[in-house]
């Protein structure tokens, strides 16, 4: 092998290396934040989750013992976080015998909020100026 063939192929494998190293972390910010499809206006959301968000803001009382619980963030669905950083209220479904699968999930920063109607499948940022 020349060495001219030598020098370039170890440019690329260096190239490759580097692309390899530069692409990881963007692969996984994007599935960390694959659940997260947009935003919805607060006016758009039900009345319920109106009544939530008034709960959290006030401290509650929350009409189910779960609410307010750390929300585990499993398969890294919201922003990847500490443990402890977002907790878990219920948006009560009319007529559900159950808590049903209306959630809003709480960061621990000002209006970081995201509603979920599918029971954690999907998640929207809750954007408050609209």
């Amino acid at each position: 092998m020349t060495r001219t063939l030598r020098a370039k192929t170890r440019a690329a494998a260096v190239t490759a290396a580097l692309a390899l190293v530069t692409l990881a972390p963007v692969a996984v910010a994007t599935e960390a934040q694959a659940a997260v499809s947009g935003s919805v206006c607060l006016s758009a959301l039900p009345a319920q989750a109106h009544t939530t968000l008034n709960l959290i803001a006030s401290n509650g009382p929350f009409p189910y013992p779960h609410d307010g619980i750390v929300f585990q963030n499993k398969g890294n669905v919201l922003p990847v976080k500490s443990s402890g950083y977002y907790h878990e209220y219920t948006v009560v479904t009319p007529g559900a015998p159950t808590r049903g699968a209306r959630r809003i999930i709480t960061g621990q920063r000002y209006h970081e909020d995201y509603y979920t109607s599918d029971h954690y499948a999907t998640f929207r940022t809750i954007n408050f100026g609209c």
